[in-house]
């Protein structure tokens, strides 16, 4: 018989050993869950694509703000419907707009409870594009001025980070800039750095009613056969004045999750995006798949690739499975 002096399966012979020699430990802490929300009062609407993900009003989003914090989910990221869309995305910065109300009263309810807002125009452009357009063509640098609206209005109404999610040049510094000249030097910004034109965002463009009415978004969005151009951006971001930097989508793009790691010191984030959670909840529906196990199986790896933050709408059960334990 050989003699076997190395047995790597030591460290796994029960679930007390595993536990004491884990790499990778998945938390509540670690989880922002995304919100959305609607015009008027004691709505839910479930989202047809997002099995389990509801549209709220702003008496339920708030209800459910106290929730999640509750759970020890320590944030939420706020994304809305408007009451009007029109070609320039005006609703996005109007104070009485659902994001910008949600906003307000989630912080007055529960004060810490960290919250996003996420600043694009797509929900809000009567065409469905993230910015100005000019013909066909977004208009980069016209768009940084809306942008820069919306941030600032979010901010007024409470959020404490804010997260630039359209792909356009230079709106890192733009939004730094709009939010230090109007006091807001304590905001934070997390940049979507690295956002791909991605087939897995479909389920979100029913949830936000925020799909393009003519052509793609390829035009700004990333390549996803990209890798290095996505270090480039991450670079341009940090110059900018990022205080967060994301990737998303996270499954697909766990090896640019690790290479972003690598490379920067700052916090990084990922967003398990709508495609990712729907795939999941239709095979979990089919009994084909352990819905507890595939989905923190896969938080765990989206962790153990490098993401200090992970936007999920698996947030809320994982958070319960992870008290289980």
């Amino acid at each position: 018989m050989i003699e076997q002096k190395l047995r790597p399966r030591r460290m796994r012979i029960s679930e007390n050993v595993r536990a004491m020699v884990r790499e990778t430990n998945l938390s509540a802490k670690d989880f922002v869950y995304p919100m959305f929300v609607i015009p008027g009062e004691n709505k839910k609407e479930e989202i047809s694509s997002m099995p389990g993900c509801y549209r709220y009003t702003v008496d339920l989003a708030v209800k459910l703000a106290k929730e999640i914090y509750e759970l020890g989910i320590p944030s939420v990221e706020v994304f809305g419907l408007p009451e009007y869309k029109d070609e320039i995305g005006s609703s996005a910065w109007d104070m009485n707009s659902p994001v910008q109300r949600a906003i307000k009263a989630i912080k007055e309810a529960v004060p810490e409870l960290v919250i996003i807002g996420d600043v694009c125009l797509c929900q809000y452009t009567s065409h469905g594009h993230c910015g100005q357009l000019c013909g066909h063509y977004v208009d980069n640098d016209a768009t940084l001025k809306l942008l820069q609206k919306v941030a600032v209005s979010q901010a007024q109404a409470g959020a404490d980070i804010i997260a630039p999610s359209d792909m356009m040049d230079g709106r890192v510094a733009a939004i730094r800039e709009a939010l230090d000249e109007n006091g807001f030097i304590n905001v934070s910004i997390m940049s979507y750095a690295v956002k791909y034109a991605s087939g897995y965002y479909g389920p979100f463009r029913d949830a936000a009613d925020s799909a393009p009415q003519f052509g793609d978004r390829r035009a700004y969005q990333m390549d996803p056969a990209n890798s290095r151009e996505a270090m480039k951006e991450v670079e341009l971001d940090l110059a900018e004045g990022a205080d967060i930097i994301m990737v998303k989508p996270a499954l697909a793009y766990m090896d640019i999750i690790s290479k972003v790691r690598d490379r920067i010191n700052l916090p990084v984030a990922c967003y398990n995006v709508s495609g990712e959670y729907a795939m999941v909840k239709a095979a979990a529906a089919n009994g084909w798949i352990d819905e507890k196990r595939i989905v923190l199986e896969t938080l765990t790896s989206m962790k153990r690739a490098g993401a200090d933050i992970i936007i999920t709408y698996h947030a809320i059960d994982a958070a319960k499975w992870l008290m289980e334990k």
